[in-house]
Parts: C-alpha cells; sequence; structure tokens
C-alpha cells in the first residue's frame, strides 16, 4: 500500500519534513492550474489561425463556444457523479469543476469559424477577415 503514496512525500518523510513547503507546493500547484486550465496551441495558417485546445476527459456535450463582443469564450465542465459509490480514496488528482478560457478574435471573420472535437482535442478554424484593399479610381477633369 505504501508503494501508492507518491515519491515526493516519501522523500519529506525520510529527509526534513518542512510542512510549510508542502502547504506552499500545494497552492502554486492549484494556482497554476486555475490560471491555466488547459492547454492550448495557436498557429498561423496564412489566411487562417488554428486553435487547438486539450480538453481530455470531456464529452463533446460538455464543451460551450460563446462569441461575444470579437471575444471567444471556450468552457467546459466536468461534473462529479454523486450517486457513484465513492472508493476510500488514498489519493485524488483528477479535477470535477468547470475550466473557462477567452480568446481575442479580433481580425477573424466570426461567421466562417469551424470547430471540432477528436480524441481529447478541440481544432477550431479561425479564418482571417479578407484585407480590404482600397480601390483606385481616376477623375476626370472637366
Amino acid at each position: 500500500m505504501f508503494e501508492l503514496i507518491p515519491f515526493d512525500r516519501r522523500m519529506h518523510r525520510v529527509s526534513n519534513y518542512d510542512p510549510f513547503r508542502e502547504m506552499d507546493e500545494f497552492f502554486n500547484n492549484t494556482a497554476r492550474n486555475v490560471s491555466n486550465p488547459f492547454a492550448t496551441d495557436v498557429i498561423d495558417n496564412g489566411d487562417s489561425f488554428e486553435l487547438n485546445a486539450e480538453l481530455p476527459g470531456f464529452k463533446k456535450e460538455d464543451i460551450n463556444l460563446n462569441i461575444e463582443n470579437d471575444c471567444l469564450t471556450i468552457s467546459a465542465e466536468r461534473k462529479l457523479n454523486k450517486e457513484e459509490k465513492v472508493p476510500n480514496f488514498i489519493k485524488r488528482e483528477r479535477f470535477y469543476g468547470s475550466y473557462s478560457r477567452s480568446f481575442d478574435l479580433t481580425g477573424i471573420d466570426v461567421d466562417k469559424i469551424t470547430a471540432a472535437y477528436v480524441d481529447g482535442v478541440l481544432k477550431l478554424t479561425l479564418p482571417k477577415e479578407a484585407e480590404e484593399v482600397p480601390v483606385s479610381r481616376s477623375i476626370k477633369i472637366n
């Protein structure tokens, strides 16, 4: 059973145990997870951007995409099944709750955005708005 205890905790027991260090690590890790709830990659393909967001373990129905005032918000919620009989956990790292990130859509043709969710990765194609080239014309002098 003691093999299930994470290695770093076993090291604390062997060396000088500092409960304040462990508490600092807990709060630092929690803050890091809240500030960056899921990893994203943004790729410039020339005429469009590709945004890939890692959302493993979510169902497609649990992911919401909302556009408001040139701002795209990706949110996902993972709910704890309360009907499940909970075993005696030694350690629990899986998080239940909601995640959310927002992205600026300035210069994006919002009506042509497409989305797909495959193997835990949400892929959005964000086409750039076409640049308006000023029309050149001649004026005839009378």
